[in-house]
């Protein structure tokens, strides 16, 4: 089996990368199994004292794998979701996202969870999940702590595609820099984050995250049970269908 997610360190840094181009990074079970681990890898590395998640190809997330999911059982699947989502959160080192290319729908919720969100201006995002049938339950659960309530109704229910500094100006993304800066950026931000002491890191973390841990736990058990519900609806599956039979 071809392994979809890498881990690699030096200079202080964890990288993750997402590396499965034949679906564009769909957030397939083979793809969130690896994500786990290589997670948990860089939380017990004692070299690493920051994790950037990136993607190796154009395309960062393009959410759900609509292929497993057309094909029924989005129990297990929305569950590991909200897992990523809190693994994230509650990841003892800072995570940094590097966001070169498009993000949709669930991967949404990668980069909401994340610490400190870098992306080029030229990165275009957008919440389709209501123009599948379906609603983004699971990853409201990292964005609403971050949107104001306009912003989250806005791109919710439009389904719209909005740029990168629309983006930052909603709390989804730190900064859009140009893209020939962004790997500059990313590394910029690495150097200044690799200064603070490892318990340093840890605790100031755990504050902040304090809130949006809470705001998942009370809400994880309805959100993965909504989402699993609509995925399995017949008004999903035949929009789902009709969706991936235009990409063919």
């Amino acid at each position: 089996m071809t392994e979809l997610v890498h881990l690699d360190t030096a200079d202080g840094t964890a990288t993750i990368t997402l590396d499965s181009p034949h679906n564009r990074n769909a957030l397939s079970r083979q793809l969130v199994a690896e994500l786990f681990d290589r997670l948990d890898r860089a939380a017990e590395d004692g070299a690493a004292r920051v994790v950037v998640i990136r993607s190796a190809d154009r395309v960062f997330c393009s959410g759900a794998d609509l292929s497993e999911a057309a094909r029924g059982g989005m129990e297990e699947g929305t569950r590991a979701l909200v897992e990523l989502q809190r693994r994230i959160l509650a990841h003892p080192k800072p995570v940094v996202t590097r966001i070169a290319g498009p993000v949709r729908a669930g991967g949404l919720g990668i980069v909401a969870a994340s610490d400190i969100a870098l992306c080029a201006e030229e990165v275009t995002f957008a919440l389709t999940e209501v123009r599948l049938a379906l609603a983004p339950a699971v990853i409201s659960l990292s964005l609403l702590p971050r949107l104001t309530s306009r912003a989250a109704s806005d791109s919710f229910l439009t389904g719209r595609t909005f740029d990168a500094r629309e983006a930052a100006a909603m709390g989804i993304v730190t900064r859009a820099v140009p893209q020939d800066r962004l790997d500059e950026e990313v590394a910029r931000v690495c150097a200044d984050l690799a200064q603070g002491h490892p318990q340093g890191l840890r605790e100031t973390k755990a504050l902040l995250a304090r809130e949006p841990l809470a705001f998942l736990d009370a809400h994880a058990e309805e959100m993965a049970a909504i989402s699993a519900r609509l995925f399995g609806s017949e008004g999903a599956r035949e929009a789902m269908t009709a969706f991936l039979n235009r990409k063919r």
